[in-house]
């Protein structure tokens, strides 16, 4: 295969029943791990289908890596009960506060 064109390559892949085609306007794939997510920014992703199985070829333009702070449901409704706010404004505090009860309750009551 190796010093065949393009048009070529194509045609071979097609007759082996293998199609290729351009994913367009992915602005980003984000990848979620248990810790933290990756972000491919303006990525290039191709779509292979071969016997009816489809794979997504990612080439990535920029990466970025956040972590991910998980917050317990519990923590949530004792930060709400401590501070005396509603369950998106606790959850939002203790992920600000990476998960640290007493900051985001501190943070929250102002003392």
């Amino acid at each position: 295969m190796m010093g065949m064109n393009p048009r070529q390559m194509k045609k071979l892949m097609r007759q082996m029943g293998i199609k290729m085609e351009e994913l367009e306007g992915v602005e980003e794939v984000i990848i979620r791990l248990e810790n933290k997510e990756i972000i491919l920014k303006d990525p290039v992703i191709t779509i292979i289908t071969a016997q009816g199985e489809k794979s997504y070829q990612i080439v990535p333009g920029k990466e970025e890596v956040r972590a991910v702070v998980r917050v317990s449901e519990d923590d949530i409704k004792l930060v709400m009960e401590q501070a005396g706010v509603d369950y998106d404004t606790a959850k939002k505090a203790l992920e600000e506060a990476e998960g640290d009860l007493a900051e985001a309750i501190i943070k929250l009551t102002g003392g």
